[in-house]
Parts: C-alpha cells; structure tokens; sequence
C-alpha cells in the first residue's frame, strides 16, 4: 500500500471540502424553496397569499374558504380543508355555562371536530373567564368572545313603557310562557334585526346558529354548509311548528302591510303555501323553530329583509306583543327566498327540549350513530307542521 504524499493529502482534502460546499448549497437552495412555497400557499389569515387571495375576489362575503385558520393544539384539524366561508354562532349569558359546554362539546364530537370551523359567542355582557375557559378547552380550532352592543340589545327608547308594561301583565295574567320578561323580547328582537351585524359575523357568508342546552343526536357526515352552497339554499331548518298565536295578534297584519307596500320583493316560487292556507289573507302560525337554523348571513343583510325588519320594528311588536324571532325569520325566508330554497336537514338528529327530530330513514340513522328514539320524533306531532311543508313542497 502506498502511503500519500503531502500534496496528495492537500488535495483529496479540497475535494471533500469542495463536496461539502456543494451539499450544503443544495440544501440551502431546497430550505429557500420550499420556504418560498409555504409563504406563496399560507393562510388568508396569516399572509394574506392564498391562491384565492391572489386571483382576487369581488364578492364581499365569499361562499368558500380554501384555508382554515391554523388549530391552537397540535390535535387540532388539519390547516388546509376545503370548506364554506361559515361560523358557528351562540348566544349565551355567563350564566348558561353547563349548558354552552354540554351543546359544544356535542357539536364539536358530532361534527366540527371533523371541520374545524370557527365559533362565535356573543353575550350582552361580557364573558367570564370561567366560560370562555370551561368552552374554549372543548374547541380546537379559532374561537371569538363578542359583547352585544347595547343600542342592538335593549328595548328602545321610543317604546311607550307604560303600553308595554300593560301589554306583559297582560300576557302574565293568560299565563303566556315569558309573558312578563322584558329579558327574553330584547333577545328575539336582537335575533330578529341585529345579531348578522355584529363586528365578528362580518366575514362570513354562512352561519348555524347554536344554542346552550341543546343536542344533536346523530353524527353529521355531510357538511351542511357546503351542501347549503353547492345547492342554492338559503335557509336550513330541522324542526318545524306553531307559534302562540297570543304573542303575535298583530304580526300577520304587519307583513301584509309591507307585501302590499313592497311587492317587488316577493320572490316568485315562493313558500307562502307553508305559512297561509288562503294565500296570504291569514297566518297559519307555522314556522321554523330558531334555536336551529343554518342559514346565508347575506339573506338577512340584504335589502328585502332590511326593509321588512325596519318595518316590523317601527310597529312596536316586539314589546307591545311578543313577537319571536321564529316566526319573523320564518316568515321572511317563505315570502323573500324561493321555496326550493329553504331545505329540511331530515338527516340531522337534533334536540331542543321538549322537541326531538330523529332522522326517520333507517339508513340515515345507521350511518349517522344516532342515539334519538326515531319513534319519539317530533315530526308529525299534533302540533309540529312538517306535513304542511310536505305538501308544501311535494
């Protein structure tokens, strides 16, 4: 074996100096690279590139989002699931805590855990710490505490007290459930008009609207959200039924009133069959019951139903009845959208006490897990009015 000379030693150590140089260009050129790409592809809310971003868009409210906002633990969802421009809306006192968690922590189990879509809560004060903890722990992805702003919130100043005052004890004495609460007419008028303008809302297009102390029964394997876009819906709903019709004397004779005064917004193909037996001269008192909807933010924003809850407000209704913000929405979304685009989520196995709707289908209720009793569905109950949608859309 020959033994290197000086020289040879000298060279063979600039070529393996020579051949770390190259290695460590390449990996450099490939750690730029790859940098560069996860800029040009990170989310809207981080950078501000997303390829939508970059191609540009000029609707205000857009129906889809190619990102989601990057999960808060490292089990949360994955950072790049194609889904709707939508949000998760509750409101809730402080004092609804247990029951925010329980409706929450099914909501997420059920379905968002899956999604990863964002939360809204809102509460005419703000949230305690115990809340935003005890709830935030349950949600992996982005969530926002809002405060109510109180001109949205409280009966307002031009409401005659003393007619509204009379009007409660009135309700108290005919033993109308909330009949006295003043409380409880401030929460559906905010729900009626206001809730869609509040800061936190205004980047989406989507919402369903959650509230404590409520159950959904089944695995949700679709997203209502992109099956509402995809579709053309603009209103989602699960249980169907009478008002009181006590609360709302005067209610129908308003929305006459506006109809006849604005008849360029009623939509053609409309579903008043669903709320009038005589084509608008009475009101049968069906409506979507609320504390369930899955809806388009714009519907509400846009210039019909601006026009038609400035109306109703200027009547008073609210407080010198007790006007629900279910039959307000539900009358909107019959005269303003087109029938076919109000849909029944029958595969949603949802429960606000003393109501449960259980998918009846066999299949649906498999594939769903669903834990609801399908024979103790509210669905054609004596008062439940989902037959009247069914012959109303069949």
């Amino acid at each position: 074996m020959s033994v290197p000379t000086s020289s040879t030693s000298s060279l063979l150590r600039k070529m393996s100096m020579n051949r770390s140089a190259r290695f460590a260009g390449a990996v450099a050129f490939t750690v730029i690279c790859l940098m560069s790409l996860a800029y040009l592809f990170s989310s809207p809310s981080s950078s501000g590139r997303s390829m939508s971003g970059l191609i540009g868009s000029s609707n205000k409210h857009p129906a889809y989002l190619d990102t989601i906002e990057p999960p808060e633990t490292d089990s949360g969802p994955p950072a790049s699931i194609y889904k709707a421009n939508a949000t998760l809306v509750m409101l809730a006192r402080n004092s609804d805590v247990d029951g925010a968690v329980r409706s929450v922590r099914e909501m997420e189990d059920r379905f968002n855990a899956r999604h990863g879509y964002p939360w809204v809560f809102l509460n005419e004060e703000p949230f305690s710490d115990e809340f935003k903890q005890r709830v935030g722990v349950l949600i992996r992805g982005q969530k926002q505490f809002g405060l109510v702003p109180k001109e949205h919130w409280f009966q307002p100043s031009w409401i005659d007290e003393n007619k509204a005052s009379e009007a409660r004890q009135k309700m108290v004495e005919e033993n109308i459930i909330y009949g006295d609460s003043v409380s409880y007419r401030n929460m559906c008028r905010y729900n009626s008009g206001f809730f869609y303008r509040h800061e936190l809302l205004q980047p989406y297009r989507w919402y369903w609207r959650v509230e404590p102390d409520v159950h959904f029964h089944c695995d949700i394997v679709e997203d209502p959200f992109l099956f509402m876009q995809t579709h053309n819906k603009t209103y989602g709903f699960t249980i169907t039924m009478y008002e009181f019709e006590k609360t709302i004397p005067t209610l129908w004779s308003a929305v006459r009133e506006f109809v006849q005064k604005y008849p360029q917004y009623v939509a053609k193909g409309n579903a008043m069959d669903f709320i009038s037996e005589n084509n608008g001269e009475s009101y049968n008192l069906c409506h979507f019951w609320s504390n369930f909807e899955i809806a388009d933010l714009d519907f509400w924003r846009g210039e019909a139903y601006s026009a038609f809850f400035d109306h109703l407000d200027a009547k008073g209704g609210f407080y010198y009845e007790r006007w629900g913000d279910a039959p307000v929405h539900s009358i909107a979304a019959a005269l303003f959208a087109r029938k076919d685009q109000i849909h029944f989520f029958r595969e949603i196995g949802y429960e606000h006490n003393p109501y449960t709707h259980c998918p009846a289908e066999e299949d649906a209720w498999v594939r769903g897990r669903c834990a609801c009793n399908r024979e103790r569905s509210f669905d054609y109950d004596g008062y439940s009015c989902l037959s009247k949608w069914d012959r109303a859309t069949s």
